[in-house]
């Protein structure tokens, strides 16, 4: 029997360590803040009158967007290794966190062993999601 941890092991904890430290660091800011906190727990779902715990493991597509730009298809054609494709994005500014194309929240990037994520900065209500909408 060996003593070596899974690789996919180490970097779970690796996650799981960094997440544990913003949550810490940022609990008393969020409370002093007045953000919501979200109760997971199954318990919580199931005496809830309206049963959550239902949707909760339906998949939703999460992505991350850098920027955006439109360009015509034949600069599509002309991009090779090395091309540099400018977006409408400067840098800096936070990244739009998606959920199934809809805005939810912004962030900004953090790096654990090599492995890109995304730590939230900003979530967007729901009456600011429908004020986006209005506007598009």
């Amino acid at each position: 029997m060996s003593n070596e941890q899974d690789p996919n092991d180490a970097i779970a904890d690796d996650w799981a360590q960094a997440l544990q430290e913003q949550s810490t660091k940022g609990a008393t800011d969020d409370l002093a803040a007045g953000a919501p906190h979200f109760d997971a727990s199954p318990s919580s779902a199931v005496s809830s009158p309206n049963d959550i715990s239902m949707v909760l493991d339906i998949p939703v597509q999460l992505s991350v967007e850098l920027g955006r730009t439109k360009v015509p298809i034949k600069y599509i054609l002309q991009l090779a290794q090395g091309s540099i494709v400018e977006l409408d994005a400067l840098a800096g500014e936070p990244m739009d966190v998606l959920v199934n194309g809809y805005l939810i929240a912004q962030g900004e990037v953090v790096v654990v062993n090599e492995k890109f994520g995304i730590r939230l900065t900003d979530i967007v209500t729901p009456s600011e999601r429908l004020r986006r909408l209005s506007r598009n």
